[in-house]
């Protein structure tokens, strides 16, 4: 591209005079600063090839979205930035096949992840003599960021729904049950005494089972509909208190022994004790999950200057190094028959009260989940000022 444009520049010069000379230096110059300054200004790269694919221009932002200067990568082949295309293909496309060519999106990871969409003008097009081609990149990070959220959004809408439905359905069998158990009851004084204490122990617990899981549904429904947190001041301890006995059974049952260590003073919360009971009740419910023969579960309550924290320890085998990215996203489950939302729920929760979520995880150690719950008292804690020179010297008078 270069030679050619050299070629016609000369063969002009030579048919004109040395004052023309001067007037077409100057107004080349002043086409080339123009062109160059809007070039620079638009906010897509462009990227000029030549016909054996290296770079020869590229504006600012070109620069900014592949992560090189000019100056140092002129020369350079065009698949050292953008590895993701097949250039010698695209380059040596003829007329019909260019007109089949559209614009593509890639991925990048240098300098930063991107999704950058691309396509490619080539110079023939303006001259069937000439060689290469021009590179036009625009940035959709955010347009793919925000595709992705209407996506995720519409998708936790449909499973909200879902589970509306599903919970219609099986509360009508649970009022049902609950019909019946009342029945049961009331019939059970016809029976002799002696059996009556045994079948009354049998329905306590169908009682208790048939609450639970109502309770269970309601929680869930709850915690997946987006709902402001009701911030009243909430005793912690308390709330987890209540989550345990609630779960006792099924910790019993699975042969988990839990060890709870709260402090004598601690401070109290400000928590929605709804959302909370819910997000504890996920957390022990993969911490009982995860030690399926068995196991000390053990929950420490601290705090800190301006949070409550909740600690669970489980003695599972712990998250994998490429599961522990992606815990709290929807649908992502280790579990056969999981729903991938417990965790997903927590964080919302968390989030939606201020606070933070800590994990830890030792392979074949277990893991550590750490609720940070904002304290009720908590304050903004400020430096103190300097002590001014001349605030010094009164004192010294003072003392004095």
């Amino acid at each position: 591209m270069k030679s050619r444009f050299m070629e016609k520049l000369l063969t002009r010069l030579d048919r004109l005079d040395p004052d023309s000379v001067q007037t077409q230096f100057l107004r080349l110059a002043h086409e080339k600063g123009l062109m160059e300054t809007i070039f620079h200004a638009i906010q897509e790269g462009i990227i000029v090839l030549d016909g054996a694919s290296r770079m020869i221009y590229a504006n600012r932002a070109a620069e900014k979205l592949l992560g090189f200067s000019l100056e140092e990568a002129s020369g350079d082949l065009i698949s050292r930035h953008l590895r993701e295309v097949e250039w010698d293909r695209i380059l040596n496309l003829d007329e019909t096949e260019w007109t089949q060519l559209i614009s593509r999106e890639i991925e990048t990871n240098y300098p930063e992840h991107r999704f950058l969409d691309f396509y490619v003008v080539p110079l023939q097009i303006v001259d069937p003599n000439e060689k290469g081609a021009v590179v036009f990149l625009r940035d959709i990070t955010r347009e793919r960021e925000n595709e992705a959220q209407v996506i995720e959004s519409e998708r936790l809408r449909a499973l909200t729904l879902l589970a509306a439905s599903v919970a219609h359905e099986i509360g009508n069998p649970l009022n049902s049950l609950n019909i019946h158990l009342q029945l049961i009851r009331r019939e059970m004084g016809t029976l002799p005494e002696e059996h009556q204490a045994y079948m009354t122990d049998l329905l306590e617990v169908a009682t208790h089972e048939v609450s639970r899981l109502d309770q269970i549904i309601h929680q869930f429904l709850g915690a997946l509909r987006p709902m402001q947190p009701d911030m009243v001041s909430t005793c912690v301890d308390t709330v987890l208190t209540d989550t345990l006995q609630f779960m006792k059974t099924e910790i019993t049952d699975r042969d988990v022994d839990v060890d709870v260590a709260i402090p004598e003073k601690l401070p109290r919360a400000m928590a929605d004790p709804g959302q909370l009971r819910q997000a504890f009740f996920n957390i022990l419910k993969n911490a009982i999950q995860a030690m399926p023969g068995g196991g000390l579960l053990k929950i420490r309550l601290s705090e800190t200057d301006r949070f409550v924290a909740v600690a669970f320890s489980d003695a599972g085998p712990g998250i994998s190094p490429w599961d522990l990215g992606a815990i709290f996203e929807p649908y992502h489950t280790t579990k056969p028959g999981g729903s991938g939302l417990g965790l997903m729920i927590v964080q919302r929760i968390i989030r939606d009260h201020g606070g933070e979520i800590e994990v830890i995880s030792e392979p074949d150690r277990g893991t550590t989940i750490t609720l940070f719950i904002p304290r009720e008292d908590r304050k903004t804690r400020l430096l103190k000022a300097p002590r001014s020179a001349s605030a010094t010297h009164e004192g010294e008078m003072h003392d004095e």
